[in-house]
């Protein structure tokens, strides 16, 4: 078995079931809170330090503007997800893979019951020559890394 180091550009982004095609994603990090305790018959005068909560950071996931005028985005994520129609329907896992050159999944990053909390759109200049990039935040409960 040989060990060599992933690109980062090859990754895969499916929420409730639907593939989106993204140019970019952050937040997949999470770190612990510390407890910091002292017994009061302790003859050590120090804190002791203790594992807490798990604190998750929110998703950010950009993707380009496309002519056609696709209406999956909107359909999907804007209205079901971020203006909750259809009632709890709004939640669902957010799954995001790194993928090898046959395209397989390595490493998956999975967050629960995940929801759009911002919808951004792009900015506009009359002087830019970028493309115009559409960005989701999304917040969940927790998340996991498979392999």
């Amino acid at each position: 078995m040989s060990t060599y180091a992933l690109p980062k550009f090859h990754f895969q982004v499916i929420y409730g079931g639907v593939e989106f095609n993204c140019t970019e994603v952050s937040g997949l990090d999470f770190e612990t809170e510390i407890i910091e305790y002292r017994a009061g018959a302790d003859n050590e005068y120090h804190k002791t330090k203790q594992p807490g909560l798990k604190k998750y950071s929110n998703i950010t996931i950009k993707r380009g503007t496309f002519a056609d005028k696709s209406k999956q985005f909107y359909d999907e994520w804007a209205k079901t997800v971020f203006f909750q129609e259809g009632g709890e329907e709004f939640r669902g896992d957010l799954t995001i893979s790194m993928l090898d050159e046959s395209h397989e999944a390595i490493i998956t990053w999975k967050a629960t019951n995940a929801f759009v909390s911002k919808l951004q759109s792009t900015d506009f200049k009359a002087d830019g020559n970028e493309i115009a990039i559409e960005t989701a935040e999304f917040v969940h409960e927790k998340l996991v890394i498979q392999d």
